[in-house]
């Protein structure tokens, strides 16, 4: 049989989801030492792929990986037809709201315009409200744009909130949290269920065992 092939997203969720599978005693020397590799063999009967995160719910959602880990912030972006089964706990950081320090976004009724990478989040989250906005996408730092006055805030992820306060921003509201999640083909689950849950049984002990000890360290 062919080997279960699980894409990552390269980067950070790459690194942590390594350190994962290391954790639940898969070898992974061929990811550690890839050079320009992108298709690599781990532990037994397992295969990783590397892509961008997109390409990750692309890969996932069109059958040629049974796998994938994704941030919750693309599947909310891009959305897609497949199962999200676990939360791996890893890559946290939230959607907010953001505008300049001591401005009053909510108040008025004029339409407001709101910059993002995530167009999508951000209509879906002012649907939510009933209000009535305006989406600009930008591609680049889309802190730029309330200051250069291209628009009265932005949706946007944040972690610490340094680049906010360092540019005169401030979270507004935060829209959800977001973490790495694994994600699974729909005929994958139904063809290699076995193979599937027993690689996501020993992944979700390890998660929990992790959020355990992070508990007792807090």
């Amino acid at each position: 049989m062919k080997p279960l092939r699980i894409a990552l997203t390269k980067g950070r969720l790459e690194e942590s989801t390594v350190n994962l599978f290391e954790q639940i005693g898969i070898d992974c020397s061929a990811v550690r030492n890839k050079g320009r590799k992108l298709i690599l063999p781990v532990g037994d009967g397992l295969e990783v792929v590397l892509a961008k995160a997109a390409d990750v719910i692309t890969y996932v959602e069109h059958g040629v990986c049974d796998l994938g880990v994704v941030g919750k912030d693309t599947i909310m972006e891009k959305g897609g037809s497949f199962y999200e089964i676990l939360d791996l706990g890893f890559g946290k950081c939230r959607f907010a709201l953001a505008g300049p320090v001591g401005s009053d976004f909510f108040s008025g009724y004029s339409a407001r315009t709101i910059a993002s990478k995530y167009p999508h989040v951000a209509h879906s989250y002012f649907e939510s409200k009933a209000m009535d906005i305006r989406v600009i996408k930008i591609e680049g730092s889309v802190e730029l744009a309330p200051l250069l006055g291209l628009s009265d805030a932005i949706v946007d992820i944040v972690e610490t909130g340094t680049t906010l306060k360092e540019n005169g921003l401030a979270v507004i509201e935060t829209i959800s949290d977001v973490s790495a999640r694994l994600i699974v083909n729909a005929a994958s689950m139904k063809l290699r269920k076995t193979e599937i849950e027993a690689l996501t049984d020993r992944m979700e002990r390890s998660v929990k065992l992790s959020s355990v000890k992070e508990e007792r360290v807090c």
